[in-house]
């Protein structure tokens, strides 16, 4: 166990140096010059030169890479263009909106995709299994930024029973940040009305963004059950009498399972991703929405962090996944 936990974290350091290496390329190929971006369309040559100079942009490129290594090791991302405040203050407001929607999302969509695939299996060939499999792949086909535009039309503009979006309405004030999630934090502040507030806020973002993961693990959950109600040791247990309910998810439901770890921590980057197309639809004030400004105004900086920050949490979150096999499954131990 010792073994598999060093190499897995010497692979994932391996992989966390490639990324900043591949993210620091990657930003000396935007077209433009961040120098000139930073101090402003109107600036004149000797003040672009003094930004220039101040962050090392005339230094040899293994300097300049040195220099931004100790910076991000301080946690320094810099400043940004648009909101002229550091980079890592603007993530710290950003980022809990944008974790309170994947998380929400993610488990929402291990619920219903669970779900969903153990019907099919346990009724494959039937009626609801076709209508699983017909509504996973209607979730895979459709893109999301459809299916939320659809969403405000029917629930709100429609029903009115939705607000809009945002994660509060105009002019409500926020529950003491503890956490930055507001449905945390307005339990931790006892504020029931508050949480109802964000609750409904929160409803219909967070279902269009689980819909294309739950379809995924839907898929998987039935060819995985699938396989396991073969097995031999299934036969085993319907011999033994045990009732349907204990069969299926005592015994098969939970050897199907392992595949799901892997699905969830692949669908966390397609969240994350997906998360941007979301918050710009239901105008949410999350990480998602400061990338789409920051590449919209050419942000350098901003990019760059955004960049290595969602890299970095997709390296580990993966490491994390392989490391839970361990746990879950004694085959790897």
């Amino acid at each position: 166990m010792l073994q598999f936990l060093l190499r897995r974290l010497f692979f994932t350091t391996f992989l966390l140096t490639g990324v900043v290496m591949i993210t620091f390329a990657l930003a000396r190929l935007i077209p433009g010059d961040p120098a000139r971006l930073i101090a402003g369309a109107r600036a004149n040559a000797e003040a672009v030169q003094n930004v220039r100079d101040s962050l090392g942009l005339d230094l040899p490129v293994w300097q300049q890479f040195e220099r931004y290594v100790t910076h991000i090791l301080q946690g320094d991302f810099g400043t940004s263009v648009v909101t002229r405040r550091p980079i890592l203050d603007d993530m710290t407001v950003f980022l809990p909106a944008t974790l309170e929607l994947v998380i929400y999302a993610a488990v929402l969509s291990v619920l219903l995709g669970v779900a969903a695939g153990t019907l099919a299996a346990v009724r494959a060939s039937r009626r609801a299994d076709f209508a699983v499999r017909g509504g996973a792949v209607l979730g895979l086909s459709v893109p999301d930024f459809w299916i939320a535009l659809v969403a405000q039309l029917i629930f709100f503009a429609s029903l009115g029973w939705l607000p809009f979006g945002g994660r509060l309405p105009t002019g409500a004030a926020p529950p003491e940040a503890f956490t930055g999630l507001y449905s945390v934090d307005s339990l931790l502040a006892g504020d029931l009305a508050l949480f109802g507030t964000v609750a409904t806020h929160l409803l219909m973002p967070v279902v269009v963004l689980s819909i294309p993961s739950a379809a995924i693990i839907t898929r998987v959950v039935r060819t995985t059950m699938l396989d396991v109600l073969n097995e031999d040791f299934i036969r085993m247990a319907w011999a033994k009498g045990l009732r349907p309910r204990a069969v299926y998810l005592r015994h098969a439901l939970r050897n199907a399972l392992l595949p799901v770890i892997t699905v969830f921590g692949l669908n966390l980057g397609v969240l994350m991703s997906g998360a941007v197309f979301i918050e710009l639809i239901f105008d949410w004030p999350g990480l998602g929405r400061y990338t789409a400004d920051s590449i919209a105004s050419s942000d350098y900086s901003a990019i760059m962090a955004i960049t290595l920050v969602v890299s970095v949490a997709y390296t580990v979150i993966n490491m994390l996944v392989d490391l839970s096999y361990a746990v879950f499954d004694p085959r790897v131990r």
